[in-house]
């Protein structure tokens, strides 16, 4: 036979066993160059740059008159 529980674990401290398991929404930094913010380490994605250098060359839309 398997382990079996002695007693119910109640939700408080199963909550408590979970709580490292959440979510948490990613660290936002404005991006030096443009100023929109941007993950902290990534290349931002408005302008390319990823410390001081172009590194992803962005496809501009053709501008209309």
């Amino acid at each position: 036979m398997g382990a079996v529980p002695k007693t119910k674990v109640s939700r408080h401290r199963r909550g408590n066993r979970r709580q490292h398991q959440r979510l948490d929404a990613p660290t936002l930094v404005p991006c030096p160059r443009c100023g929109q913010l941007k993950r902290a380490h990534y290349v931002c994605k408005s302008c390319g740059v990823y410390r001081g250098r172009q590194v992803i060359e962005l496809k501009r839309e053709p501008e209309e008159d």
